[in-house]
């Protein structure tokens, strides 16, 4: 257990019921906030007067199992219920459990949590349904809305607003999905003069896929060891197991081209490769539209089965997405592709070997290199923002009280230690302050990415897929053929399109929504649409062109 849970655990009760509870909290926690003593004080003194109607209640919130939210549920859980008498039961779990919960509230309208954190990727069901609350909703009743919650600072905000802006969740954390390399590798020069002798141009930071692969094959095969380690060009994970599924819906397609060009999601094709007109999705296989099993999609599995096989570590296609996040701190990875800055926090150790004496990193993030069919204006990659929801299945009292323990871990008082803890910042204030941007080489580039507008072009799943919980599980289902089962690329692509319309038929055809319902297009021969502009996309004669590099501090310098 925390050390400040314990300490806290063991003051006379009778300070809880006096105003000196803020105080006592104060001296322990919440040092590094963006707001003064005073506006600390202030702002937890609003919520210990809200909670009172609420005081002796327990709710019950869920999360997935992220460093940030075991913070949640092992302290700030314990905190609020010092300051307002309203204990919380936090649960943290697996993501596909989490989305399998609140699925299961929805379908049957029973109350199971008074409050989910989901990924913002379920806003195209939480938009068209009727269970769900909005949090512009409940930002309307005043006397439980803080004064102090600043809407406008929550960074992921776009990514939780449905038709018409209206806000459905309230953001709690975030991470993108970027390219992360060993910097002090790339700088060798005995490394840069024998990639360059290969290759013709400088080892760098890689702008295109092909130098990806080039960089994979140097390290894996050409360097091979380093200090007598086996060293790999490439780290991936590819077991049958839902969280296979995050590694193409995270935005894999987008990164290699395959949707069109629009933010946050293509459009009218996302880059899911789902075909969406007047935000009816009407289809995601080439014959209906759609952009899942046209060519742009096929070369953007293949690269991944490619490198998977034959540049990362031989046991990393038996991994899944946990086992395979901590991998690159062990020492023998010299870059991924698709690297979740969620793992920042357990790559900063200074006892690590990817860290130096002073225990600041050895390596760095970048923009994540894009495919060929890529081009300017499309979304670069994914940011996942996990935010609160309400359903109006939760008690009216149940909800307010898990509302106000919402408010309570994103505001300003307690984020910047939040952040400190997992490395997922929500709010605009708290990267941009002095405190954390004087501690920027701590990180390796994540400061450097959120404080820069670049940030926009990674964005979570959009308002195409509407009902993420019944269409997630078909990514790592199909595609884990193409790995385990030696199915061909094409048929796994042409298997899950099919498969994924008729999900989208279904769907249409459920209670679970009520406007913006799927309606399929006929079915037409591909070339009607591959010779329309946009998704989906005739075969381009060379999808792999000369390899493209840039310094990392060229990178850096684009961000600022």
């Amino acid at each position: 257990m925390n050390k400040y849970v314990l300490l806290i655990a063991m003051v006379p009760s009778y300070v809880f019921s006096s105003d000196a509870v803020i105080e006592t909290i104060l001296t322990s926690q919440f040092k590094n906030s963006t707001l003064s003593y005073e506006e600390k004080t202030n702002e937890l003194a609003w919520f210990k007067k809200a909670a009172s109607p609420y005081k002796g209640m327990t709710i019950r919130v869920v999360s997935e199992d992220l460093p940030t939210h075991w913070y949640e549920a092992e302290v700030l859980a314990t905190t609020f219920e010092i300051l307002t008498g309203i204990r919380v039961v936090h649960e943290v779990t697996g993501e596909h459990d989490v989305v399998q919960k609140i699925n299961a509230q929805i379908t049957y309208d029973y109350n199971i949590y008074d409050a989910y954190i989901t990924d913002s990727d379920l806003i195209g069901l939480y938009s068209r349904s009727e269970s769900v609350i909005p949090v512009s909703d409940l930002m309307t009743e005043n006397d439980i809305l803080s004064p102090y919650i600043d809407i406008d600072d929550y960074m992921g905000i776009p990514f939780v607003q449905g038709e018409g802006g209206k806000i459905y969740q309230l953001p709690d954390q975030q991470f993108a999905n970027l390219y992360w390399f060993r910097y002090d590798w790339f700088n060798n020069p005995d490394f840069k003069k024998r990639f360059k002798a290969r290759f013709g141009y400088e080892l760098g930071v890689p702008l295109n896929w092909t130098a990806y692969r080039d960089i994979a094959d140097f390290f894996t095969h050409d360097v091979g060891t380093i200090n007598g380690e086996r060293i790999y060009g490439h780290m991936d994970y590819g077991k049958k197991h839902p969280s296979l599924g995050w590694r193409f819906s995270d935005a894999w397609l987008s990164m290699a081209g395959v949707g069109d060009i629009g933010l946050p999601n293509g459009e009218p094709v996302d880059e899911w490769g789902i075909r969406s007109e007047a935000c009816m999705p009407v289809g995601a296989s080439i014959e209906r539209g759609g952009a899942l099993n046209g060519p742009a999609a096929n070369y953007a599995l293949t690269a991944y089965k490619d490198w998977l096989l034959n540049y990362a570590p031989p046991e990393a296609k038996e991994m899944t997405f946990s086992q395979a996040g901590g991998i690159p701190s062990q020492g023998n990875i010299a870059q991924q592709i698709f690297w979740y800055t969620a793992f920042t926090s357990e790559m900063t150790s200074p006892d690590l070997t990817i860290t130096d004496s002073k225990g600041l990193p050895k390596w760095r993030m970048a923009p994540s290199p894009v495919g060929a069919y890529w081009s300017e204006g499309m979304k670069k990659g994914y940011q996942d923002t996990g935010a609160w929801t309400f359903l109006k299945s939760t008690p009216e009292d149940n909800r307010h009280a898990a509302w106000l323990y919402a408010q309570f871990v994103t505001s300003k008082t307690v984020t910047m230690d939040k952040f400190l803890v997992g490395l997922t910042p929500i709010r605009y204030s708290d990267v941009n302050s002095d405190f954390i941007q004087d501690r920027s080489a701590n990180y390796g580039g994540l400061i450097e990415f959120y404080s820069s507008s670049a940030a926009k072009k990674w964005t979570p799943s959009g308002k195409n897929i509407p009902d993420y919980s019944q269409m997630s599980d078909l990514w790592w289902k199909n595609l884990s053929t193409i790995i385990h089962d030696g199915v061909p690329v094409d048929l796994a692509l042409d298997t899950m399109a099919a498969e994924m319309d008729n999900t989208l038929l279904r769907i249409s055809n459920s209670r679970k929504i009520n406007i913006c319902f799927p309606k399929l297009n006929d079915k037409k021969d591909e070339d009607y649409w591959l010779k329309k502009p946009g998704a989906p996309k005739s075969k381009i004669k060379n999808e792999w062109p000369e390899g493209k590099t840039a310094p990392y501090e060229d990178i850096i310098q684009s961000w600022q």
